[in-house]
């Protein structure tokens, strides 16, 4: 159990209480400060990671489910709390249970697939990252940028449906270089 892998439980165990913070009134500045420390040690963990070679397979694994599971999780609660557009969390979560479905669909059918994250991917996590912070800041401080907002949930939304264009055009092209064979 490496120091990065470490970090990353951390930022596992620290959903829940974003949630919490979330739904409980009042304490939205909770939220907006742990997903803040979250992000940090998201960074923190990769950097450590790659500087003094620590990257394990444990941690290939762990650090993408625990930004899937903090941004899942806070758009999910934000969503339900009316606090953000339910479309948007609709888009933000089909998008990552497509992503994991097509890679088991593909692994129970014997043809399984490495996925890489796209530049497009990063760049729409970024944008959703940004957002969240955006409402959890406005929210938990009572300043509102309603432009700022919009435009990145616009960003949010069209980088989402770039992201899952491009994760199924790669899905589609590995199932039919794999059927026609070598």
């Amino acid at each position: 159990m490496s120091i990065p892998n470490l970090i990353t439980l951390a930022r596992i165990l620290l959903v829940p209480i974003v949630v919490w913070a979330i739904a409980t009134p009042g304490a939205m500045w909770i939220a907006f400060v742990l997903f803040l420390a979250a992000g940090v040690s998201d960074a923190v963990d990769g950097f450590l990671a790659k500087r003094f070679a620590m990257t394990t397979v444990l941690g290939a694994y762990l650090d993408p489910l625990a930004d899937k599971a903090l941004i899942v999780s806070i758009y999910l609660t934000l969503g339900i709390n009316n606090l953000i557009p339910r479309w948007l969390v609709i888009m933000v979560v089909s998008r990552d249970i497509l992503i994991v479905g097509g890679i088991m669909l593909a692994w129970v059918i014997g043809n399984p697939l490495k996925i890489r994250p796209l530049l497009v991917s990063k760049l729409n996590t970024v944008a959703q990252i940004l957002f969240a912070s955006v409402v959890l800041g406005a929210l938990g401080f009572n300043y509102d940028w309603p432009m700022l907002t919009l435009i990145l949930m616009g960003l949010v939304a069209v980088l989402t449906l770039l992201s899952v264009a491009a994760y199924v055009a790669e899905w589609v092209r590995h199932m039919n270089a794999t059927a026609s064979g070598p």
